[in-house]
């Protein structure tokens, strides 16, 4: 009996460029034309690929990849410009044979930012990449190129972090915050995908509309590595990819003026854990950034074992920099606009910009890319006998291998072949982070819901 093939149904398409996407230089074009190991086509086609893919309820990178093995897309030069020729994209990208507004329009915000970090970041002698400024200094020109810094606006932009692994009461009430914040006029800013990134936005639309708000900001911030797992919702309408997840962590808490953390899994303790490293540091002392711990009542046991984790590894201090809001989303957002005319006095006193917050001072620690693998997991230093600001920075990183092992497509397919990473460490900080991950895993939180979980880590004392 012959086997029967699951084939994905996919389209064919041409399309021109909608959205942000400047006219490109021909030196880009040649270097987008170049589909070998040498130009930036694999990166390209791997981020497009995940972008028309959206909606989907599959957050594994190497299926994706696998089942659209033969999806293509390639740049075509014209006298007047470009256009994209599309092979088998998935299908659920169109309508009636035509590619949705609002998906072209991120196909080709990822065009414009893969073509500018390759052009002048990556290959470019403009910026030195072992400097702490540069970095920060790289990190401000995405985000220009991309127009996210256009607008010279009061105070107003509120990130919210979460999991893409949420059950349906977290969800409802992530929306429920999202419209108390955009009735109070707040704009928000996620990691674009699903679950707690989606719903905020999603609220935020609706108090947008009954306030009779037309430029409401949906801002979505991705890498390349995790845009797979989490494509951009359909809410969002600024979109930006940045060049690996320390830039990204960089450029949320850089746009920021408030930051509100629903209940998610590893990815979501290892941006708490970046947030904690940066308020922590003493150079940030005077800084003014509110942030609160929230989610429905019945997620009040999950921030208490994050606060265990938290005070048990890194101090009272650190639980001092975060406060917890469990059910009341409209305290979350009265608590966000009374705190935005302190954000507001302290940019205006320090002569910081309202849109990109240059004082804010992060270690170096914090910004340079650790590369997962079974070996720099090992190596991590995961113990109390060191200063504590290189203890969050390594705990944030083991986090980030977790995340890159569950999600990710190089980390998915090391597991494969080597097996579960390894993280040593002390026993107290073994044993604080051994309860956290099984609480994630107990909960749900480390994939989307339906499907099981085989943990990617091994914890040893």
């Amino acid at each position: 009996m012959q086997a029967v093939i699951d084939l994905p149904d996919v389209v064919d398409a041409s399309v021109g460029p909608r959205g942000s996407l400047e006219n490109l230089s021909q030196s880009e074009i040649e270097i987008l034309l170049n589909s070998g190991g040498g130009g930036i086509h694999p990166l390209f086609r791997k981020c497009a690929l995940a972008v028309l893919n959206s909606g989907s309820d599959n957050d594994n990178a190497k299926e994706l990849f696998d089942r659209y093995r033969h999806f293509d897309v390639q740049v075509v030069r014209h006298p007047w410009g470009i256009r994209l020729e599309i092979r088998n994209a998935p299908a659920g990208a169109f309508v009636d044979g035509q590619m949705i507004r609002g998906i072209k329009e991120h196909l080709f915000a990822v065009l414009r930012d893969v073509v500018f970090i390759t052009h002048e970041i990556e290959q470019g002698a403009r910026f030195d990449l072992q400097q702490p400024a540069a970095i920060t200094n790289a990190v401000f020109h995405v985000l220009r190129n991309a127009r996210m810094l256009d607008r010279k606006i009061k105070p107003n932009l509120v990130v919210c972090w979460g999991g893409h692994s949420i059950n349906q009461v977290e969800y409802q009430y992530t929306k429920k915050v999202g419209y108390e914040l955009g009735l109070r006029g707040l704009d928000v800013c996620t990691g674009c995908g699903p679950g707690a990134m989606k719903g905020p936005m999603k609220g935020a639309t609706i108090g947008h509309a009954k306030q009779r708000i037309a430029t409401g900001r949906y801002i979505g911030l991705t890498e390349p590595g995790i845009i797979a797992a989490e494509p951009p919702n359909a809410i969002v309408n600024q979109l930006v990819i940045m060049p690996d997840i320390e830039k990204r962590l960089e450029a949320f808490l850089r746009l920021a003026h408030g930051v509100v953390v629903f209940p998610g899994g590893p990815g979501t303790a290892e941006e708490i854990l970046y947030l904690l490293g940066i308020l922590l540091e003493p150079r940030n002392v005077e800084q003014v950034l509110p942030v609160v711990l929230t989610g429905p009542a019945e997620s009040a046991s999950y921030f208490e074992r994050l606060r265990t984790f938290i005070g048990g590894a890194l101090g009272q201090e650190a639980l001092s920099r975060l406060s917890v809001i469990t059910g009341e989303p409209g305290d979350v957002a009265r608590h966000m606009v009374n705190s935005m005319s302190r954000v507001r006095g302290y940019r205006r006193a320090s002569n910081d910009s309202y849109n990109f917050n240059w004082l804010l001072h992060i270690p170096e620690d914090f910004q340079h890319p650790f590369v997962v693998s079974h070996e720099s997991m090992r190596g991590l230093q995961l113990h109390r006998d060191q200063p504590l600001h290189l203890l969050v920075a390594n705990l944030r990183r083991a986090f980030s291998g977790i995340v890159a092992g569950n999600v990710k497509e190089q980390g998915i397919r090391a597991i494969e072949a080597h097996g579960p990473f390894e993280l040593r460490g002390d026993p107290q900080i073994m044993g604080l982070l051994d309860e956290l991950l099984r609480g994630f895993v107990a909960g749900g939180r480390m994939k989307l819901p339906g499907t099981a979980y085989v943990p990617c880590y091994r914890l040893v004392d």
